[in-house]
Formats: C-alpha cells, sequence, structure tokens
C-alpha cells in the first residue's frame, strides 16, 4: 500500500513540475520587445521632388513660387525652355518626400515612401512623382524614389458645399524608392554590444543582465544605468554576433514600470498603471448645472388701434439644479488594487472627466501613491 501511495505522489509531482517547467513566465516579455541594440535602427531620409499629372489639385504657380521655380528648373534639365508668362498649370504640386532606410538595407532594395503636400495643393490623387533623391542628415543621397502616389482620402464638392474625406494631400508609395548606397555597419568582430531600453527603469534594466548571465552561464551582461545594459561578446560569437543577438532577443524578462496615471484633459482619457496604489480616503462628488432658457414673446397692439407697433419682449429663465443631493461621500480602503480602485470611482458614478479633477484631489491630499503625467 505505502509503495503505490508512494508512486502515485511521484507522479503528480512530476506533473507539477513538467508544467511548472513549460508554463511561461507571468507577464514575461521578450527583450527584443523591450530594448534595442545599439546601431541596429533605422535612418530617416528626406528629399523634396514635384508630383505631375494632377487633375486641376495642384498649386497654384503665381501663389506657389517654389512650384513655379523647381518646375522651370526641371523642364531647362530636360532641355525644354519654358516662358514664366505661360506657365499656368494646376497639374503640379511641390511634396516633401520622407522615407526610413532600415538597418542593413542593402544597395538596390526596396523601401516605401511618403508624400505630403507642401503647397496649396488641395489633393494628390492620379498623380506621379518624379525622380527624387533622399538624402540622409549628413547630407549623402542614400535612396531615389519615383512612381505613382496613393492617397487613403479624397475631397470632392461644388458651388455651395464640398466634402473631405481622410487627408488627400498626404500619400505613399509602396516600395516606392531604391536604396542606392549602404550604410557602413558590421556586426562581426564587435567586442561589446549595448542595449537601449525603450522605456527606461533600473528594476528592468537589472532583470534584462540577470536574464541573460542565467542564459549564458557567466558574467557576460552588465547593467550600465537605467535605460542602457552592456553584453560583452562571449569568445565563441566574436564571428557570429547575430546568433548571439538571435538568443538575447528571445530571452523572457519582466519589465518593471511606476506607478502612474496618464490624464489627457483635452479628450478626457485616464490611463491608470497596474501599481497604482491610494491610502484610505473619503470621496464625494456631484455637479451643479445652471440653465439659461430664452422664451421671446411678441407684443401687438389690439385690432384696429391707431397707436402703437409689434415689438419682442424677452423672458428669461435661470434655474439651478445640483445634481450632486442623493450623493454621498464614499470611502476608498487604502492600499487598493488597480481594479478595485476602477469599481469605486465607478460605483459613484462619475464621468472620465469628473475622475480627472478626482485623482488630482486624491494626488493633493498625499493619497495617492503615484505619478500624474498629464498630456
Amino acid at each position: 500500500m505505502r509503495s503505490c501511495v508512494r508512486r502515485f505522489v511521484c507522479f503528480w509531482l512530476s506533473v507539477v513540475t513538467f508544467l511548472a517547467f513549460f508554463t511561461p513566465m507571468a507577464h514575461a516579455t521578450r527583450i527584443k520587445d523591450v530594448a534595442d541594440f545599439e546601431g541596429v535602427r533605422d535612418n530617416m531620409l528626406v528629399g523634396y521632388g514635384l508630383v505631375v499629372g494632377l487633375d486641376g489639385t495642384g498649386d497654384s504657380l503665381n501663389k506657389a513660387v517654389f512650384t513655379k521655380e523647381s518646375f522651370i528648373a526641371m523642364l531647362d534639365r530636360l532641355g525644354v525652355r519654358a516662358r514664366e508668362e505661360a506657365l499656368d498649370s494646376k497639374n503640379i504640386a511641390a511634396v516633401m518626400v520622407t522615407a526610413n532606410l532600415p538597418a542593413f538595407a542593402r544597395s538596390g532594395s526596396r523601401i516605401d515612401a511618403s508624400i505630403s503636400a507642401i503647397g496649396d495643393s488641395e489633393s494628390l490623387r492620379g498623380g506621379t512623382l518624379l525622380v527624387t533623391p533622399l538624402m540622409g542628415a549628413d547630407g549623402s543621397v542614400y535612396a531615389v524614389a519615383q512612381g505613382p502616389v496613393a492617397i487613403g482620402g479624397f475631397s470632392a464638392g461644388g458651388a455651395a458645399t464640398s466634402v473631405t474625406q481622410g487627408v488627400p494631400t498626404n500619400g505613399r508609395i509602396a516600395s516606392g524608392a531604391i536604396v542606392e548606397q549602404e550604410l557602413p555597419f558590421t556586426l562581426n568582430g564587435m567586442k561589446s554590444i549595448r542595449l537601449a531600453l525603450k522605456n527606461p527603469d533600473f528594476t528592468t534594466s537589472q532583470r534584462i543582465a540577470k536574464a541573460i548571465n542565467n542564459n549564458f552561464g557567466a558574467d557576460v551582461a552588465r547593467s550600465a544605468d537605467s535605460g542602457t545594459v552592456e553584453l560583452t561578446t562571449p569568445p565563441r560569437y566574436e564571428n557570429n554576433v547575430a546568433q548571439l543577438i538571435t538568443q538575447v532577443e528571445q530571452l523572457p524578462v519582466t519589465p518593471d514600470a511606476p506607478a502612474r496615471v496618464v490624464i489627457n484633459e483635452s479628450t478626457g482619457v485616464v490611463v491608470i498603471g497596474d501599481n497604482v496604489r491610494i491610502s484610505r480616503v473619503a470621496i464625494a462628488q456631484g455637479n451643479l448645472t445652471i440653465r439659461v432658457t430664452e422664451t421671446p414673446q411678441v407684443s401687438q397692439p389690439g385690432p384696429f388701434a391707431e397707436v402703437g407697433q409689434t415689438a419682442i419682449v424677452d423672458r428669461t429663465q435661470v434655474d439651478v439644479l445640483d445634481d450632486g443631493k442623493e450623493k454621498k461621500l464614499a470611502i476608498v480602503n487604502g492600499g487598493v488594487s488597480l481594479q478595485e480602485l476602477v469599481t469605486g470611482l465607478n460605483a459613484l458614478g462619475i464621468s472620465p472627466r469628473d475622475m480627472i479633477s478626482i485623482l488630482q484631489a486624491i494626488k493633493a491630499a498625499g493619497a495617492l501613491q503615484a505619478e500624474i503625467e498629464v498630456m
């Protein structure tokens, strides 16, 4: 009998151990989602170009001087001599072209390009971008863009009214830019790698370094500060740094975040972090509404009256409504969780904008253990 019980207990211990080993960490996130590898990033490109082929929705050449000068310069390069006084076209628009050059993009590969009008053009629908060099911050040309522009909005109207949906002066050319020059950056041979945290935090930085050291079984990573983790390349990965980065970015880590309440007063949006806690407080909320009603009356003389004239007499009624008469103080216990805090505030029947005022008042009372950030 004892041997059966022993085997039964051993069996369930094995099952629990198996499940615990293969169960993912609570709230665990991959390192690649919370940190970037220094040097492995996009580079922003910008250029100035012309979009042609518009159906009368382009720039006014008399008002957009830069469009007119660019148009004349383009025709001169093509061997066409244009007279300024004869230029009166609405089928061309000056635009700014932007793109992101990914890390390790090779010469000949294609990237997306975004188009934005800078003149008084009404729409870029149906237009084609002419050859536009895209430059980096150092002034060098890294890509060239050209092609038909696709927009996500439209504009239509008549003499009395018009309808606009989306932004017809913004467009995009999918794979419309060709990379002409590569960025010089080599991974192999790097003695150390630095990880930059997207949300700097000392606890998260220490956890990342610990996760890396546990994976490689050696002290190869250390937390330099709240936003940086320095990783020394192990000898066996010096000629294969890409494999090292692949292993590191897949490691799970539980990021930490400070207690924070984010408020957008213009839209009434309130976002409360998971670690927000409050001390025991009493809350009362009420609204005072003043309603003013205008009911003008018409006064006119009687029939066949020889004296008098029709007049409008103002009648104003002012009502004061106190919506908080039936509302009383509510007790919110200290150390409550996020769910309990939201439930307690919702029980008071308050709107998001009133919640903003209540949270700010709780903070002023010293009972909110969190940082309030107003956007």
